[in-house]
């Protein structure tokens, strides 16, 4: 028994991440199916990267020894209202000129901040 029916395309992958794809199982590919879709579903839940705001292990080593300088920790457990993970420091200007960090955090489809001290305190 033939099919006559024609093999769907696929979206635009790099050759080698095709090539292994078309060898997998039925099987595989349908847990290839649903593990893409829940990392699909996890990377659509993280915040956005952008210069001002960065995981809390990838921040910029200037604001690092600002903080310090100040005496500020940047340990999310030293925070009562800051989840211990997912949270990144960012930094607001609410008013012209004036600069703060703020934790930042996703809680569900909204942001959360907490404040941590100002970029640059009185006497700088």
């Amino acid at each position: 028994m033939t099919d006559d029916t024609e093999r769907p395309s696929g979206p635009d992958l790099p050759a080698h991440v095709r090539d292994v794809v078309d060898e997998l199982s039925v099987e595989e590919l349908e847990d290839l199916a649903d593990y893409a879709q829940a990392l699909a579903d996890w990377k659509r839940e993280q915040p956005p990267a952008s210069p001002d705001t960065a995981p809390e292990d990838a921040v910029d080593d200037d604001v690092v020894e600002d903080l310090e300088e100040q005496g500020v920790s940047m340990d999310p457990d030293d925070y009562d209202d800051v989840p211990a993970t997912g949270t990144y420091i960012t930094v607001k200007e609410p008013k012209q000129g004036y600069r703060y960090y703020y934790w930042q955090w996703r809680d569900g489809d909204t942001w959360k901040n907490e404040y941590i001290a100002p970029v640059n305190p009185k006497g700088d």
